[in-house]
Formats: structure tokens, C-alpha cells, sequence
């Protein structure tokens, strides 16, 4: 056998050895691949993505897909053998286990996790389209969640509407915290609220919540902060002036908000936002409309790409990461804000690409 030959079958038979041994050796890695694209403006399961009632709607055509990204669950052990092939694949991202799953999370947990912020996307997405349109939106802060064990626990509830704090007006969830930390551990703190039973049924009959009481309690320590805190989260509720439903399950985390806020914005709108183009994207979005980066953009470009998408808008922060590797045949268009996103898709629609604001890998 020549030399060449016989030293070429050596290293096939050492290579073929190394990864057999490494079958059964498991790394501390995930993996994330493309997920499955929706269109918001379409249905699943046969019913619409988007379903209002009480205002006139349109129809609209084209696509405006959200993306999502595939991740192996927190008890996934991964193989070393998988692991190479992963990292050598286009299709998928090999990371460390803990930037899934940081601390010990469990999968539950982080399914809970994520389905919060998914909720919490939905409704931040109606605020942000109805703004938009000049449609008023009544928000009010509430209490979101009251920890058990706390100082406010029988006292404070979730739903409970927080007009006040030591006679003080609150105006945004963030004043709560503040006007509480004002006070030393062990000192009293007033609460000015509408129960949830109250703003409940007024919500209900259509009307704004009265009837307010005065709730007194007294402020502990927080852990490793010589801080005072009462244990509650506070949020903020919306009141809607007509109905907006999201019917899509199976779906977590907060990076749909923008494209369901555009997909909303064009069923209350006549004409087409998208010009009967396939367009997808991703990206949060606030209250106040303004577009926020996500996780696994290059997987949702390339889950993007393969549903048929020609245009993809991009959070801004993203931008650098997703024009280092961008499918062929996919255009990037950069979004900071709603209102970015809507100018970006009437250059789409008028066929002024040229004019529209792209990703930069530089």
C-alpha cells in the first residue's frame, strides 16, 4: 500500500475513532435552529392571527410574518459529536447551556417566563398601533404580581389600581418604587388603590373605576439592600375602546410586537400596507412605539428566507449582527420606531427601495 495512502486511511480510522468516543460524551450546550414563521395578517388553525371587533376593518394582502427561533429543552443533554456538527452547520447556532437556561432555570420556568413577556408583547403591540392611528388607549398602573411573604400580601392585589402613594399621583409603574423607597425599612407607607373587583366591573360596564381606599402598610427591608419595599410589582393596564384578539398559541417571549403591531395598523386601515410584497421581521416594541433588539436574529433571517420572505425588518441593535450573515436574496431594512416601519413599507410598496434605511455589518 503507498505510503500516501496508507497515512490518509490512518487518519480517517483515528478521526473515525475520535468521534465515536465522543458519541456518548455530553457538553454543556443548546442549540437554536429557525423556527416556524406566521403571517399576522393570515390565520392558523383556520382562524385569523388577529381578530377585531367593535371598529371597521379592511382587507389586507401580502405578508408581514413574525419569526421565531427552535430551542432544545433545559434537560437536553448534548452530545460532543452533535455539538461539532452544529457548530459546523448554517442552519443552527450551538450555545452555552446557561445563556438559555441562566441559573439553574428549568424549562417550566423559562416556558412561564416567556409566555408573560409574550402577553406583555401583545398588549404593548395595541397600545402602540392605536397610538399610532391617533386612537386613544386609557392606561392606569397597577398591581401586577404581590410576592408571598411580603408586607403588602392581604393587603395589596393583583389588578388593584394604584392612584396614589402617600397622597402622591402615579402616573407610570416606576413612580411606585419610588415613592416608596423614599421611607426607612419599618416606616408606614400609604396606599391610595381601586380594588380589582371594582375596576373590573367598571371595565366591564364601560365605564372608568371609582370609588378609591386607603390602604397602610408597613415597609420591610429588602435583601441585601437597605432598602424599604412593600413586595409588589407594579404594571400598567390598558382599556382598549374596542376588541383585539390575539389567537395564536404554542408562541413565547416579546420579539413579535412589532410585526403584530403593523398587522393591526393595516386591518384597521384601508389600502395595503405591504403592496401584496412578503415581508417578515421582528423586534419589541413599547408602549410608546419604539422598536427594542431580540435574541437569534441570524435563525429568524434564515427561517424568514425560507418561508418565501424578501424583506426583513430589523431592530436597529440587531442590524451589525444580522448583515454579517444575511440569506442570499433577503433585503435587510433597518427600524427603530413603528413609524420607521411604516414609511419602510410604503417604499416597499411604491417600489422606492433604493430610498429604504439597510443594515450595515461595519
Amino acid at each position: 500500500m503507498p505510503r500516501r495512502t496508507a497515512t490518509m486511511l490512518a487518519s480517517t480510522l483515528i478521526l473515525i475513532a475520535l468521534l465515536c468516543a465522543g458519541v456518548p460524551m455530553k457538553v454543556p450546550y443548546s442549540e437554536m435552529s429557525p423556527g416556524p414563521t406566521v403571517n399576522t395578517l393570515g390565520k392558523v388553525g383556520g382562524e385569523p392571527v388577529l381578530q377585531i371587533s367593535g371598529h371597521k376593518t379592511y382587507k389586507t394582502s401580502g405578508n408581514l410574518n413574525m419569526t421565531t427561533v427552535r430551542v432544545t429543552g433545559a434537560d437536553y443533554n448534548m452530545n460532543l459529536v452533535y455539538a461539532v456538527y452544529g457548530w459546523l452547520a448554517h442552519d443552527s447556532v450551538i450555545v452555552p447551556h446557561d445563556t438559555l437556561y441562566p441559573n439553574g432555570k428549568t424549562e417550566q420556568q423559562s416556558t412561564q417566563e416567556n409566555a408573560e413577556e409574550f402577553s406583555q408583547s401583545q398588549e404593548s403591540a395595541k397600545v402602540a398601533a392605536l397610538t399610532e392611528l391617533g386612537i386613544p388607549v386609557t392606561s392606569r398602573v397597577v398591581v401586577s404580581t404581590v410576592i408571598k411573604g411580603s408586607p403588602a400580601q392581604g393587603k395589596l392585589h393583583a389588578g388593584d389600581v394604584i392612584k396614589a402613594v402617600d397622597g402622591t399621583a402615579v402616573r407610570q409603574p416606576e413612580d411606585v418604587a419610588k415613592l416608596v423607597t423614599k421611607h426607612k425599612p419599618g416606616e408606614s407607607v400609604t396606599f391610595t388603590v381601586i380594588p380589582a373587583r371594582t375596576a373590573a366591573a367598571a371595565e366591564k360596564a364601560g365605564k372608568e373605576p371609582q370609588g378609591s381606599e386607603k390602604i397602610t402598610i408597613t415597609t420591610a427591608k429588602a435583601p441585601k439592600e437597605n432598602r424599604a419595599i412593600v413586595g409588589i410589582q407594579a404594571g400598567t393596564d390598558h382599556t382598549f375602546p374596542f376588541r383585539i384578539d390575539i389567537k395564536l398559541a404554542d408562541v413565547g417571549g416579546p420579539s413579535a410586537g412589532l410585526m403584530f403591531s403593523l398587522g393591526i395598523i393595516d386591518k384597521l386601515t384601508p389600502g395595503h400596507l405591504t403592496g401584496g410584497k412578503f415581508i417578515a421581521g421582528t423586534g419589541t416594541i413599547d408602549d410608546q412605539g419604539k422598536v427594542g433588539p431580540i435574541g437569534g436574529i441570524n435563525m429568524k433571517l434564515v427561517g424568514a428566507r425560507n418561508a418565501g420572505a424578501r424583506y426583513f425588518l430589523t431592530p436597529d441593535d440587531n442590524c451589525r449582527a444580522a448583515a454579517s450573515d444575511t440569506p442570499s436574496g433577503l433585503t435587510l431594512v433597518k427600524v427603530k420606531t413603528i413609524d420607521d416601519a411604516k414609511k419602510s413599507l410604503e417604499k416597499i410598496r411604491t417600489g422606492d427601495t433604493a430610498a429604504l434605511p439597510s443594515c450595515s455589518a461595519g
